[in-house]
């Protein structure tokens, strides 16, 4: 299912997440999809999505630091 992570890994040279049983991550998935690890924003976050947005309820909003993202935009495919 988890082909290869996207971006470098949060835990290299000993790095330690605020909760500090995981940290914010990116992957990409072994059918092309990528699936990410982040805080559940959902209940605070709904009510202050744009009108064309949704989150069905199958779905969660998850918060990313900036910085995986930024850092990991090298590893994000140009193409489909």
């Amino acid at each position: 299912m988890f082909l290869k992570r996207i971006g470098p890994d949060p835990h290299a040279n000993g790095a330690k997440s605020v909760g500090g049983d995981g940290c914010p991550d990116i992957w990409e998935l072994t059918d092309g999809d990528f699936a990410v690890i982040g805080i559940d924003i959902t209940e605070t976050a709904i009510a202050k999505l744009p009108a064309t947005a949704g989150c069905g309820q199958d779905e969660r909003i998850v918060r990313l630091p900036r910085n995986l993202l930024v850092t990991a935009k090298r590893d994000i495919p140009n193409r489909l």
